[in-house]
């Protein structure tokens, strides 16, 4: 154990030592929230009016809480996966110059090794996705609050297991990098397209049908509207407060992803959970298996 710790925290200090990479992973979400903010926002902002219809007077604090909520949830929904990406480049980076063959003359064992990694990346990104988190939230306060204690815990959770997904999917594709210019590579195809097929850009519901029924396989896209739902919780509440009929608060839900649909079957929370959970053992287990299958082969 004290020589996984070691490894840990050298591959932790390594990251943060290096300012282009921990100031790149840091920006980014903040990037991403004023991008959101300018290009986004209206967007978000019309579908809330579109799905009301006109039928009720609704006040500009209530908008932007709702429009901030789908914004938070959407830029936490793909920081969690790209941060992750970002975190984990040491990996490759050890290939790259031949650092990782001089760990392994040292009495490391290659397990011992590739779970350095893992946790090292798990804990870089998390503290770079609950600064985000904090800046986020702080963003909500200002335009319009509705989010309880509880469902901040619940928020942080979700980041959590988000992370945890992202760490693993980096740890998998990351095991058959050996250059910088590949990582470079995946991880902008990785922050390209991961918003787009985990409807953190644009809303499920308005992908064509087919789309849909395919996206709702991907578990990125749970983790998207776990994050939504705990999010708008609040500003739906004070809708149904407000006197919202329970149909438009529903067609709202709907139309930000927030009831998510399998074949027509509403998905409840707790199996979204399940399929987040059972998402990050599936790609952790792969990417034992894959060093497991190393190590034997190099034996």
């Amino acid at each position: 154990m004290k020589q996984l710790s070691i490894l840990i925290k050298r591959n932790v200090k390594l990251f943060f030592k290096d300012k282009g990479m921990f100031f790149t992973s840091l920006i980014t979400p903040a990037i991403l929230l004023v991008l959101y903010v300018t290009f986004l926002g209206n967007i978000y902002k019309d579908s809330f009016l579109n799905a009301i219809n006109g039928f009720a007077v609704v006040k500009d604090k209530l908008i932007n809480g709702c429009v901030g909520g789908q914004l938070i949830s959407s830029i936490l929904a793909v920081s969690c996966i790209t941060v992750a990406f970002c975190s984990n480049m040491l990996m490759v980076q050890d290939k790259a110059n031949n650092t990782i063959n001089d760990l392994l003359i040292a009495p490391v064992k290659p397990q011992m090794l590739a779970l350095s990694y893992f946790i090292a990346t798990e804990i870089s990104t998390l503290i770079i996705c609950y600064i985000s988190t904090t800046i986020c939230l702080g963003y909500i306060a200002i335009v319009g609050w509705y989010i309880s204690f509880v469902e901040i815990l619940l928020i942080l959770l979700d980041v959590f297991l988000l992370s945890m997904m992202g760490t693993a999917i980096s740890s998998i594709i990351n095991f058959f990098l050996t250059t910088q210019g590949q990582i470079s590579a995946v991880g902008s195809i990785i922050s390209a397209g991961y918003g787009f097929i985990s409807g953190a850009y644009m809303p499920i519901s308005s992908f064509p049908l087919g789309l849909q029924k395919v996206i709702m396989f991907l578990p990125g896209t749970y983790g998207t509207s776990l994050l939504r739902n705990h999010a708008l919780n609040g500003v739906f509440n004070e809708m149904s407060n407000s006197g919202f009929p329970i149909d438009a608060v529903n067609n709202i839900k709907n139309s930000v992803d927030c009831n998510l649909y399998f074949f027509s079957k509403q998905v409840p929370i707790f199996v979204m959970y399940i399929v987040l959970i059972c998402a990050v053992l599936l790609f952790l287990g792969i990417y034992i298996l894959l060093n497991v299958l190393k190590f034997k082969k190099s034996k």
